[in-house]
């Protein structure tokens, strides 16, 4: 597959993209550039959805791994994702951006439930969705539940923003000389276990034939010049 043009995407960002340079938390001035990364792809013409990690607040894996019980961590990041969503939803109205935040944990003082019927309707009329909470349950990644909205809301494709721009064989800020991928596989990229997202969401993705574009999100500008074709990305899809 080439580059070609969507109408409905998923936007997935990791938590730490909120931070800007703070040790953790939310950047409000990192938010708003996010935000007007959003509206400017907005602007094209997309139906947009997006979904945050909480990983600026608090992951569950790792508070697993210091003694915590699993699946209570997993809450408290999930409840994390949803203080994400609410600093973008924040941000995004504030340069216009219709938003409506749907939560998979039930808080109806703060945002709606998941509904799919309904987030369709948000989306035809021009808003943003942001799906916090994850899938709801313990033991998935956002990773997971990004993928899971994606198929369920029949995306186009999967766009990952991160620090880097695509997939490599090897880190590219460790290993001199790492080669990005324009283009990969899905079982290619289960097979080298490259990591590009958790393995449950790269299977969900490519049992939907659902591409996911990996981009650098840091960079200014960069989500519009990807979806115009114009940016550095590696797309992961179904090989013929």
């Amino acid at each position: 597959m080439t580059r070609q043009s969507f109408k409905r995407i998923l936007l997935k960002l990791s938590g730490e993209a909120l931070m800007g340079s703070n040790p953790f938390g939310i950047d409000p001035q990192t938010v708003a550039d996010l935000a007007a990364e959003v509206k400017s792809a907005k602007e094209q013409g997309l139906e947009l959805c997006l979904v945050i990690g909480g990983g600026n607040i608090f992951r569950g894996m790792a508070g697993a791994a210091k003694g915590m019980d699993r699946a209570q961590a997993d809450y408290m990041g999930m409840l994390a994702t949803v203080m994400n969503a609410l600093a973008m939803q924040n941000a995004l109205e504030q340069i216009g951006v219709e938003t409506r935040v749907q939560s998979a944990i039930k808080m109806d003082q703060v945002c709606e439930p998941v509904i799919r019927r309904r987030a369709e309707r948000h989306l035809a009329k021009g808003r943003v969705v942001i799906f916090a909470a994850g899938v709801g349950s313990p033991y998935f990644t956002t990773d997971t539940g990004a993928a899971l909205r994606a198929a369920e809301m029949k995306c186009d494709a999967l766009f990952k923003g991160t620090s880097v721009d695509g997939v490599y064989d090897s880190d590219p800020k460790t290993t001199v000389g790492a080669k990005r991928y324009e283009t990969i596989g899905f079982d290619r990229v289960l097979g080298d276990d490259l990591r590009v997202m958790d393995a449950s969401a790269v299977a969900l993705c490519r049992d939907n034939d659902i591409p996911i574009v990996v981009f650098n999100i840091r960079q200014s500008g960069n989500l519009a010049r990807v979806l115009a074709g114009e940016g550095t990305a590696t797309i992961v899809q179904n090989e013929e």
